[in-house]
């Protein structure tokens, strides 16, 4: 169960990850960000009304408010760093993200056996391969690494949080709730301060309607994607999860090969590989 809501997250992810960037070419990131959340917010305060999850309140929904915070500002600084570029050292530097859950869960006591170690060391190569490392070419800027790396950060460190928000199906829903509750008030405060410095909130001609359900489906994927994730840390080993759940960067090259004709390069198709190799011996072991 753990591998299968793990590859779920990665699934979820990788296609919102697809369908955030597409969006983000029309419209300002912050922008993106704020009405994708706030749609996913709206339907789980639904769905936390009609469950009586309110009834699951409790210290725990500290570490969702604090995956709230965090969130937003990782988000921002991946997209920046895109924009900084290149993509193809982006993407695989974010993926270091999967260091903070297996940290802290190394560090809490938690030993993979010997083949989840490999697989663990395999599907990591294959995910950093799949990201397509541009070894030659143009020098990436400083600003472009730093971004990044705190994006890495701040993905991982809401992996740890959102594992521990809750210890039930209806408190997860709660504390997804609140998580995505944080992250408009974080980005509507960040999009307010920037609109305020004159960059425009909105494209010309004002919001595209007809991205209102892309952007309702970025928001419920990723909202869907910590569901199934942290359901995966709390059944199974969080080394296995966390690892499984970082091969999204996988989904999204795979998106755009077959929405946008997007040729795999030969390192990426081998870090798929890896990746799928690493998988089966984490499932496996």
């Amino acid at each position: 169960m753990t591998a299968l809501f793990a590859l779920a997250t990665s699934l979820l992810w990788g296609l919102a990850d697809f369908g955030g960037g597409l969006l983000t070419r029309r419209m300002p990131a912050l922008t993106v960000v704020v009405v994708s959340q706030a749609v996913a917010a709206s339907v789980l305060g639904v769905v936390v009304l009609v469950t009586g999850a309110w009834s699951e309140a409790g210290p725990r929904l500290w570490f969702a408010f604090a995956a709230g915070l965090i969130g937003p500002i990782a988000l921002l600084s991946f997209y920046k760093a895109l924009a900084l570029g290149p993509m193809g050292v982006v993407s695989p530097l974010a993926t270091l993200s999967v260091a903070v859950p297996v940290g802290v869960a190394l560090v809490f006591g938690e030993r993979p056996g010997p083949v989840q170690a490999a697989g663990i060391a395999v599907a990591v190569a294959g995910v950093v391969l799949a990201g397509g490392p541009e070894l030659r070419g143009a020098p990436v800027r400083r600003q472009a690494i730093l971004l990044t790396l705190v994006a890495a950060l701040g993905f991982g460190t809401v992996f740890a949080l959102i594992a521990e928000a809750s210890a039930t199906v209806t408190g997860l829903f709660l504390a997804l709730f609140v998580q995505r509750v944080t992250n408009v008030v974080v980005g509507g405060a960040a999009l307010g301060a920037a609109v305020r410095r004159g960059a425009p909130a909105l494209p010309q001609g004002g919001l595209p309607w007809r991205s209102l359900p892309a952007l309702a489906f970025v928001g419920l994927a990723d909202v869907a994607a910590n569901g199934t994730y942290a359901f995966a840390a709390q059944h199974g080993p969080v080394t296995v999860a966390a690892v499984l759940a970082s091969l999204y960067p996988v989904v999204t090259a795979l998106a755009a090969r077959g929405f946008l004709s997007e040729r795999l390069r030969p390192v990426q198709a081998a870090g798929a590989g890896l990746a799928l190799v690493g998988t089966v011996l984490l499932a496996t072991g």
